[in-house]
């Protein structure tokens, strides 16, 4: 298994962040336009962490319900799902291309 650090980010640097993208929002086209905007401006190795802190912070002011376990576990079950569903059906649309291609072709005698 590779090394996997977790960067811890003192509490204060949370908050002013979370508050910043909250603050701002207006100003961006999205929620997520303004976290990837805030998020290396305060030193923050990735958009999705901040994303995840605004989403707590949200749920703890009762503004957002938190994701229940099983619902989290079941969404990432399902877009798994659909991306093979998504790559099997690319494989069968390519597979019709060749077989309608073949009929097209003249017969040889």
């Amino acid at each position: 298994m590779g090394d996997r650090r977790v960067k811890q980010y003192p509490a204060e640097l949370r908050e002013r962040a979370v508050r910043m993208v909250l603050e701002s929002s207006d100003e961006y086209e999205s929620q997520w336009k303004a976290i990837v905007s805030i998020a290396p401006k305060l030193g923050i190795g990735s958009g999705e962490t901040l994303r995840k802190w605004v989403r707590d912070a949200e749920a703890k002011a009762g503004g957002r319900p938190a994701p229940a376990v099983e619902e989290s576990a079941e969404l990432k079950r399902l877009r798994r799902e659909n991306l093979e569903l998504k790559r099997a059906n690319d494989i069968l649309k390519a597979a019709a291309g060749f077989f309608a291609a073949e009929f097209d072709r003249p017969l040889r005698f």
